[in-house]
């Protein structure tokens, strides 16, 4: 191929068909880190938290925020995706590397209280009707169901806890404990979900006496 006439080698077709991908990559890891920061903040200062502390939590400018998202809206749907989809992922990833099937179910409710944080301030920020935030329930539901009967079903066959605990009703369960007034100082939902999963341990069986 001919040199051009400043001495430069045109880059060839494959070359930038493998330049593009990289590019798609690396957006999408920037939009990852940024949705992250934003989940935090929303976590600790609630869904109405300034553009300008999520962009400090991120490292990047405003700017970069409403280039990626143009309304508040469309930040607090996408953040509510990446919790799920964050949910779904730690799920079986928590069951391979934690020492038991119970601390895995543990470690993962403490994420899911996290993810709810920031749900339950989701109908609130979309007052105005946004379209898009009818099918984020059903696709909750879809997503964190088989995650949560999986960890359930795994700690129940380890014997770590009850085997007549239903998945689906214990996901609600500490969706209701953490739906209740976070304005109320003695209201603490992370500790009542603790509650509940302390409850859910097998408790051994009494010894009969002289046994």
């Amino acid at each position: 191929m001919p040199a051009s006439q400043h001495g430069e080698v045109p880059a060839s077709g494959a070359d930038i068909e493998s330049a593009v991908p990289r590019k798609r990559a690396d957006a999408r890891r920037n939009e990852q880190t940024l949705l992250a920061a934003a989940a935090a903040v929303f976590v600790t200062d609630g869904v109405d938290a300034p553009v300008r502390d999520i962009a400090k939590a991120a490292g990047v400018g405003m700017g970069t925020i409403y280039r990626h998202f143009p309304t508040r809206a469309d930040l607090i749907i996408a953040v509510y995706r990446h919790q799920v989809e964050a949910c779904a992922d730690a799920g079986p990833a928590l069951l391979a590397s934690s020492a038991t099937p119970y601390a895995a179910l543990r470690q993962w409710v403490d994420m899911f209280v996290d993810f709810l944080v920031t749900k339950h301030g989701l109908a609130g920020t979309l007052q105005s009707g946004d379209t898009r935030s009818g099918p984020l329930h059903a696709y909750f539901l879809d997503r964190l169901r088989p995650v949560v009967a999986a960890l359930v079903e795994a700690a129940a066959a380890a014997g770590q806890i009850r085997g007549d605990v239903d998945p689906f009703g214990f996901l609600y369960a500490v969706g209701n404990l953490c739906a209740g007034d976070t304005s109320n100082p003695h209201y603490d939902a992370r500790a009542m979900v603790h509650l509940l999963v302390a409850g859910l341990a097998a408790r051994p069986q009494a010894q009969p006496a002289g046994g």
